[in-house]
């Protein structure tokens, strides 16, 4: 595998080491990356970035939002 950058070969690294540096204040919650934090701190905040285009309901979790989104195209 390639990296771009040497951070993300490091990060690459820590996942196989089981390394997680990343610790949430709130829960303890630990993680090898630091966008996986960022994403979990969402649950401690209550932010929900993204938003239906149908019906304005808001959501967490992009996957959560393309699920959702089958109830407005039925597919």
């Amino acid at each position: 595998k390639s990296f771009q950058g040497n951070s993300m070969l490091i990060a690459h690294w820590q996942v196989h080491a089981g390394e997680k540096p990343f610790r949430c204040s709130d829960c303890s919650k630990s993680f090898s990356v630091s966008c996986h934090l960022f994403r979990h701190r969402r649950v401690h905040t209550g932010e929900k970035p993204y938003c239906c285009a149908g019906c304005g309901k808001r959501f967490r979790w992009s996957k959560t939002l393309s699920t959702h989104w089958r109830v407005h195209t039925g597919k």
